[in-house]
């Protein structure tokens, strides 16, 4: 009989396990998770915060009786003190009894995730011992940045990204202050190029959320009394009941340092059937598999393997994982990090690289912005979309996209163009694909169709 290890279980070790204990139902599966719950949508806390939740309870779409009761043997709130992946050993400490324990594996899925990251700032350690600085990652987090809201005047954000955006508008909403820090120029830089990234701004500027960008954060000073902090930047001094930490994640993957193959950062290489590497080795080997923020994936925009913490992708890899546990049946298809968010009443989508992205990896991309309306003037109302296009000027490959509307399906347009880039083609291949016209849903050319043409007119002056 075959015993399988899965270290971690919110998205990518949920999945793993479920589609391992499916598919063989007779297997030995241990399951080892830190926390006392899994599988809980962090995405949720910002709207938790502004009250768009029903029941927080829902925010998990899986429990351990679940897997339990599918035939895991659960250890929650049990830290996997060390691995031997050579030996197929694991040592494990319960962390509500200190008793230890040794488990033996056939196979091994690292589904660990990834952690927040602390940069080196003066006052950081003290102030999130003390709770004045908070992460905004796991349930915990979840429930004391809502706890803390209730009764909150001032909040220090820092991070623009979308954990960091969402929370400062859902504070706004519900009448709490928030400064929005960041080191880059402009709110959702990594993810959206000019016009988008100022139309932002101005609507967190219109709801009164102060954003401080182009500054780092040098210092966090805890208050005396324990009341609050200051953040001080480069450029600013900013007072807060508390803030919240948003810096981007790092892959939890100390454990297995020196026995596989990683990047700088710690993401584990994998294949694409997601078998990770032993240290020296260019053969994969089949009983070590990697999932989830702990994992590499392969970028098809670029090619090449890249580190993109994504729930959508840890999902699909773990499935992947868990069909290949005896040979390589399946492929992971990579990812266009296809993402959404929405701002007040604008919903953002994006997918592939943006023309920031593509100079920051040395590639010469073209860009180009259409602003349609996204269907007919003669119905009673309609609202425009602000589109652009990214594509490589010498093979006219399709390579991002990215749009703006106070017309929520503008998060389709992204899956769209999605599957395009995944399909290799080209902007040509896009102006020429079959979209649909109907006046309730449609121009007679669609904004992609007509962003695509667009982009042929530029290509071909």
């Amino acid at each position: 009989m075959t015993t399988v290890a899965i270290i971690g279980c919110t998205h990518a070790g949920t999945f793993a396990a479920s589609q391992l204990l499916a598919a063989h139902p007779d297997w030995t599966v241990h399951v080892f998770e830190r926390n006392d719950s899994l599988s809980f949508l962090s995405c949720g806390i910002a709207l938790w915060v502004g009250g768009h939740v029903s029941d927080p309870a829902r925010m998990f779409y899986s429990s351990p009786e679940a897997l339990a009761e599918a035939g895991a043997h659960m250890h929650m709130r049990t830290d996997v003190t060390s691995v031997d992946v050579a030996g197929k050993t694991l040592k494990a400490r319960d962390l509500e009894t200190g008793e230890e324990s040794t488990c033996t594996f056939d196979k091994l899925y690292i589904t660990t995730g990834s952690k927040p990251v602390e940069p080196p700032i003066k006052g950081l350690a003290e102030c999130l011992e003390a709770g004045q600085v908070v992460f905004s990652k796991n349930w915990g987090h979840g429930k004391e940045i809502k706890e803390r809201a209730k009764t909150a005047k001032e909040v220090a954000v820092i991070g623009a990204g979308y954990i960091g955006t969402e929370l400062a508008e859902q504070f706004s909403e519900i009448g709490v202050h928030s400064v929005l820090i960041d080191g880059l120029p402009r709110v959702l830089a990594k993810n959206f190029d000019e016009p988008i990234c100022g139309e932002v701004a101005r609507a967190f500027e219109a709801h009164g959320v102060t954003l401080a960008m182009d500054q780092f954060v040098s210092e966090f000073v805890a208050e005396e009394d324990g009341t609050g902090v200051t953040v001080v930047t480069t450029k600013g001094t900013y007072h807060a009941d508390f803030a919240i930490l948003g810096a981007g994640f790092l892959p939890r993957t100390d454990l297995f340092a020196g026995q596989l193959q990683m990047l700088k950062n710690g993401a584990i290489k994998t294949d694409e059937y997601m078998r990770a590497y032993l240290p020296g080795s260019e053969e994969p080997t089949g009983d070590v598999f990697v999932a989830g923020d702990a994992a590499v994936i392969r970028y098809n925009p670029t090619g090449t393997f890249d580190y993109i913490p994504l729930a959508t992708n840890a999902v699909r890899q773990a499935i992947v994982a868990a069909a290949n546990v005896n040979e390589p049946v399946m492929r992971s298809m990579g990812t266009q990090a296809t993402s959404a968010v929405q701002l007040y009443d604008l919903s953002l989508a994006a997918t592939g690289l943006t023309l920031g992205g593509a100079q920051a990896r040395g590639l010469d991309l073209r860009s180009t912005t259409l602003v349609q309306d996204y269907r007919p003037d003669f119905m009673l109302t309609t609202t425009p979309v602000t589109a652009t296009l990214v594509w490589d000027p010498h093979t006219r490959i399709v390579k991002g996209a990215q749009f703006l509307s106070k017309q929520p399906d503008v998060g389709q347009a992204a899956n769209a163009v999605s599957i395009a880039i995944q399909a290799g083609f080209t902007i040509d291949q896009l102006a020429g694909v079959d979209l649909l016209f109907q006046p309730n849903f449609s121009q007679p050319v669609n904004y992609i169709g007509a962003l695509a043409m667009q982009a042929v007119a530029e290509q071909d002056r």
